[in-house]
């Protein structure tokens, strides 16, 4: 198991946060949500913690086979999903990953937020994360997948119509006002000789990437979701949500395509089963014969091809 703690800041308060969170992580998904591949919400309901108290409890199916690398997919199935189960007592949330077709890996994510720079240590309490596992992201400097690099959501040129926050330059995590992080512990495991460390080093680098792009873009969207209440943000939630299951069941039923039937291979070694199943034998040599030589015709008699037409399941069940 990999474990490391990542503290992300923004100039942002921790009651503001609960807004543009659900409202970043909706958007979010809609956007990636293309080509057959994104996020499936399964359920979105309240939930009780005897110690967080009341939140809510999301379950999701997150389809990326095509992001994954060409290492990985060797040994995955064509269509591959993870599913997500989170947890949000805010200020305190916990997201879980699991993958029933690889039973030994998992993700679990906790994270506290609080008004302050990051400066915090072992907010988590228990054992401290070690400072060579504490990663501080800069949502300004930090690099990221290109891929993600929109010019409304660069930070070093953003300003906020409504807020008169921004642009950020170097240094802000010491200057801004308001300022507020997110703590972020992520326990990563998966054991699976050969693969382990490879694995785990690689989801960490795609969780850093996340982190990076998901903040950035709750800050450069302020605008768009500062003023909403948490009824407002939670009815435009679940209007995409609805937008992005329709449009990956759209796209599912565009590409679905009959599924190619399979072979089974049955070994038969006798003459009279083989006429029970009306399959014509040819001449069977005695044992004398057979010594001397061997013929690839009565050889490729001893196992058949049987022809079934059925379907793979595509999904891990």
């Amino acid at each position: 198991m990999l474990t490391k703690e990542y503290r992300i800041c923004m100039p942002l308060t921790v009651d503001e946060y609960q807004i543009g969170q659900l409202y970043m992580i909706s958007k979010h998904s809609s956007e990636q949500s293309v080509g057959g591949e994104g996020v499936e919400v399964l359920r979105n309901e309240p939930d009780t913690h005897p110690q967080h108290g009341v939140g809510q409890v999301t379950e999701k199916r997150v389809y990326l086979s095509s992001k994954l690398p060409n290492w990985m997919k060797g040994f995955i199935p064509r269509i591959f999903y993870v599913t997500e189960t989170a947890w949000n007592f805010y200020p305190y949330t916990i997201t879980e990953y699991s993958c029933s077709f690889i039973p030994k890996f998992n993700i679990r994510i906790e994270t506290k937020f609080q008004n302050d720079n990051g400066q915090s240590d072992n907010v988590f309490g228990g054992s401290p994360t070690p400072k060579d596992n504490v990663c501080f992201l800069d949502i300004l400097t930090d690099p990221y997948p290109e891929k993600h690099y929109k010019t409304s959501e660069d930070l070093s040129s953003w300003v906020s119509a409504k807020t008169g926050r921004g642009p950020l330059v170097d240094g802000w995590r010491n200057s801004s006002k308001p300022i507020m992080c997110s703590y972020k512990k992520v326990h990563c495991s998966f054991e699976v000789y050969g693969f382990q460390t490879r694995t785990e080093e690689f989801i960490h680098k795609a969780i850093r990437d996340i982190l990076l792009v998901g903040h950035r873009q709750a800050v450069a969207w302020l605008d768009d979701w500062h003023g909403m209440s948490l009824e407002d943000v939670r009815e435009y939630e679940k209007h995409l949500q609805e937008e992005t299951n329709n449009k990956l069941k759209s796209t599912e039923n565009k590409e679905a395509a009959p599924r190619p039937a399979f072979s089974r291979s049955i070994s038969v070694t006798d003459e009279c089963s083989l006429k029970k199943m009306g399959v014509r034998t040819a001449a069977i040599p005695n044992s004398a014969t057979s010594s001397s030589s061997s013929s690839p015709k009565s050889s490729s008699c001893s196992s058949m091809e049987v022809s079934s037409k059925g379907r793979l399941n595509s999904m891990p069940e």
